[in-house]
């Protein structure tokens, strides 16, 4: 059994210990706002944020988070009151969403460490979440209307 808290509830799994975090979350844990895109690291879909920091959940394995703090989109807001949330909708970022949930987790990171981001800092935190749609700007927008709320 691996323990770890996962959106503030400490939870234990009997998930392989090679299981990616992805598959827990999803399967397990019925938590299907992180999705699945590549399974390679490459494009962000599947960002969580471990420790407070933004990760890759298709490529961290269970077995590395005993006793680690998971934070998936369910957890950021519950009720989608987070300004990044409010933002993503006022701006209407999303065209197919698929990516969107990954976008907002690793935007919630960047503005926990910087609350007043430009926009050249906000494409490079960005970068490691990819956009098929190619909402890129709308993004842009949308965190810096939610970093004047934070």
């Amino acid at each position: 059994m691996i323990r770890l808290n996962v959106n503030n509830e400490e939870i234990e799994t009997d998930a392989e210990p090679d299981t990616a975090l992805l598959w827990v979350l999803r399967e397990h844990l019925g938590l299907t706002g992180t999705k699945f895109g590549c399974g390679a690291g490459m494009c962000g879909a599947c960002t969580v944020h471990i420790d407070g920091t933004p990760s890759f959940s298709c490529l961290t394995s269970i077995d590395s988070l005993e006793g680690a703090k998971v934070t998936t989109i369910e957890g950021l807001s519950p009720d989608g009151g987070h300004p990044l949330q409010r933002a993503w909708v006022a701006e209407q970022v999303p065209q197919c969403g698929y990516c969107q949930s990954g976008q907002i987790m690793r935007a919630a990171a960047l503005l926990a460490e910087n609350d007043s981001p430009e926009r050249a800092e906000i494409l490079d935190y960005m970068s490691p979440n990819l956009c098929r749609c190619g909402t890129y700007n709308r993004i842009v927008k949308a965190v810096q209307r939610a970093a004047r709320e934070v």
